[in-house]
């Protein structure tokens, strides 16, 4: 097990910040890059989190992240949209395209808009938050154009991304519904972390370079190279064809046909439908029966092993709440890879350590 610093979110963004001004990004982008990143930490998610710095460093190296880059709007059909993001990091090209899938949703009532070509969209749950917060319902697909990681249902080496799949619905008075989850049984970045504190896997999560079970979370990070399982099975295959054919031959254009090029960038595709309630139903019965079925559903009894019935989002905002009363765990080895980062980006890693308060 590896050591963990415990850092508190405030001194943690100081540190980040200075880290991302070493994509030579403008104060706008330093600020949603990091906020973004940190609040994928807040709420559970290490896999999306500031440990994903080290693989953009990487890419903005290689020329396959690019700062300070904006949406273009390819087609504009009114309610149907196509954007591309031009390589610039997903924090930025995400929240550009959901502001303007969602200003057309306000007009017309509903919106399809397929974005390719952005970097790492990061959580896709913080775009299905923009729309509940507007109180629209948002449905994501999407593919991830970089190392494949996950092998078909049957098969024993990796042909595609994780592939995420994300509905954010809201609930009048209450916190909305937000799912969003890899089609992989585990995300890529699950796996880093766990090999990056030294801990095993359940069996059923990974194989090895022949195919076979394997506890061992380095299979999915380093050579030499196994793949990540589909999860349920068929099921999570199935779900992750639809994503890479939806959010990545129709909505990107690009869909993964290959192994590894080499290539250090982490693509999205993202088809995304963004649908206002009243424009299609009765607005109180629609809020009515959403309360009452939520109700019935967590009122089941918890079965030994549960403390409670909960609903998607729920731990996420658990999680939250933690961590901002004990500060983000960041193991020692991811956090001298994230050191390791900002020395390639000319940001001085002495600095990055005072900053979060890590004496070095």
């Amino acid at each position: 097990m590896a050591d963990i610093h415990f850092i508190r979110a405030e001194p943690l963004g100081a540190a980040i910040r200075e880290l991302v001004r070493g994509f030579g990004s403008e104060e706008r982008e330093v600020g949603l890059v990091s906020d973004n990143l940190i609040e994928a930490n807040l709420t559970g998610h290490d896999s999306h989190g500031i440990g994903m710095l080290p693989r953009y460093s990487e890419a903005w190296l290689d020329g396959g992240l690019k700062a300070n880059a904006h949406i273009q709007t390819l087609m504009d059909g009114g309610a149907l949209l196509r954007v591309d993001g031009q390589r610039g990091f997903g924090q930025v090209i995400g929240r550009e395209a959901m502001t303007l899938a969602i200003e057309r949703a306000k007009e017309f009532g509903s919106c399809i808009m397929a974005l390719g070509n952005s970097h790492h969209l990061c959580r896709i749950g913080a775009w299905a938050e923009m729309a509940v917060a507007e109180g629209f319902v948002s449905i994501h697909f999407v593919n991830v154009i970089s190392r494949p990681i996950v092998a078909p249902f049957g098969g024993r080496d990796a042909r595609f991304g994780t592939n995420p799949f994300t509905v954010g619905i809201p609930v009048a008075g209450r916190e909305p519904i937000l799912l969003d989850f890899a089609t992989s049984v585990i995300a890529q970045g699950k796996a880093r972390v766990a090999h990056n504190k030294r801990e095993k896997l359940p069996l059923g999560r990974v194989i090895d370079d022949q195919g076979n079970d394997s506890d061992n979370p380095g299979y999915a990070v380093v050579e030499p190279l196994g793949a990540i399982l589909a999860f349920g099975e068929h099921k999570g295959y199935g779900m992750a064809v639809a994503c890479e054919l939806l959010g990545g031959a129709l909505a990107a254009g690009l869909a993964c046909t290959g192994p590894a090029t080499g290539e250090k960038r982490v693509l999205n595709g993202m088809l995304s439908i963004i649908l206002d309630p009243k424009a299609i139903a009765d607005l109180a019965t629609f809020e009515r029966e959403t309360r009452a079925f939520l109700d019935w559903v967590t009122a089941s009894p918890a079965r030994a092993g549960f403390d409670k019935v909960r609903l998607a989002g729920e731990p996420e905002r658990e999680w939250r709440a933690k961590r901002l009363a004990e500060g983000i765990p960041v193991d020692a080895n991811s956090w001298n890879e994230i050191l390791a980062a900002a020395a390639r980006l000319k940001v001085d890693p002495a600095k990055i350590n005072r900053l979060a308060g890590i004496k070095s």
